[in-house]
């Protein structure tokens, strides 16, 4: 049986053609499935009973199952979802004012082993496909339509799973109609593959952000593996050739802990590092979870970390850690069998 989720648009078009249907098929379905959100060939009224008939007997609409969902007294809502194979990831849900924000995971764990992350303790168990990528948002969409922006920063390491990514942003946009400006991919800085990601989008690509955390190589390759690799020299070596477009920014993720990477000098040498970027910083105090024994700054350290960066005219924005009461803020996605 043929998931017609799993298709590309091409490739679609082509199944559509080898059953001898006309070529507008194909749009219908891509119509039906990503914007009308379709769960089932059944659904799909406009084509005729005969047609979804005999269309069941060789293909289906894969559905990823909500095993769970909770929601914070804040208002996030954190869904546990199990793939075909049975394997589950987590999504957030963020409302803030009058966005409403959908945080989606792109592998099944994380491989990178940032140590501060609740994720990276799972490790990888393995890359999610393009369609499971979106049918998060096409799941969780049936229960809030008014999602405004969608942010690849739940489980996994988007930039090694690249091809499944870009197919899916690819969806995302074309058929979903989410404007490239309202995407963000978060990554832990893996210059090649940020080269690939702008190629793929050279004209309008999705906002990009960089999970930095650190001032210091010693640091930062205490805190996140991907930095003896990729040390920070050469991360901002390839981000200072990045051709972003007109008014567009790199955003810099900077999980504030407590005695390590939080101190006037680690500021200062953030403002430098960031010298000649377009960009602005998102401070994250640190969200605890059993496990790791880092410490959230105290809220004056933090209040002076940013006015040292602000007053550089540097933008710098602390975040407001949403669903932290129940593992659905930075860092703290697990997929754990129940949420509790």
């Amino acid at each position: 049986m043929i998931n017609l989720k799993a298709l590309t648009g091409t490739e679609l078009e082509s199944f559509i053609k080898s059953l001898g249907l006309p070529s507008y098929r194909s749009r219908q379905l891509i119509q039906w499935i990503y914007e009308r959100l379709a769960g089932d060939i059944d659904e799909i009224t406009v084509f005729s009973k005969e047609l979804r008939r005999s269309l069941k007997e060789k293909a289906y609409i894969s559905n990823l199952q909500i095993i769970d969902r909770v929601i914070s007294k804040d208002a996030t809502v954190k869904y546990l979802l199990e793939l075909e194979d049975k394997e589950r990831i987590e999504s957030v849900l963020i409302p803030d004012g009058k966005r409403l924000t959908l945080c989606i995971s792109s592998q099944v764990g994380c491989p990178m082993g940032c140590v501060f992350c609740l994720t990276g303790t799972m490790g990888l168990k393995r890359n999610l496909h393009a369609h499971e990528i979106v049918d998060q948002v096409i799941t969780i969409k049936r229960e809030y339509p008014g999602i405004t922006n969608i942010v690849f920063m739940g489980m996994g390491e988007p930039l090694l799973n690249l091809e499944n990514t870009v197919e899916a942003l690819k969806r995302l946009i074309d058929f979903m109609h989410f404007s490239p400006r309202r995407i963000t991919v978060s990554t832990c800085g893996i210059p090649e593959k940020i080269e690939e990601l702008y190629q793929s989008f050279p004209e309008n690509p999705p906002n990009l952000a960089i999970s930095l955390n650190a001032t210091t190589d010693e640091t930062r390759s205490r805190l996140m593996p991907v930095n003896k690799v990729y040390p920070l020299k050469t991360l901002f070596a390839s981000l200072k050739k990045i051709p972003l477009p007109p008014r567009r920014r790199i955003t810099f993720e900077y999980v504030m802990l407590e005695g390590i990477n939080d101190t006037d000098e680690d500021a200062r040498r953030l403002m430098k590092l960031l010298k000649g970027i377009p960009s602005k910083v998102n401070l994250i105090p640190f969200n605890p979870a059993d496990g790791l024994e880092f410490k959230r700054p105290a809220e004056e350290r933090i209040l002076r970390f940013q006015k040292i960066l602000t007053e550089s005219h540097l933008t710098a924005l602390i975040r407001k850690s949403k669903g932290e009461d129940i593992l659905a803020a930075c860092g703290q996605l697990r997929a754990y069998s129940a949420i509790s």
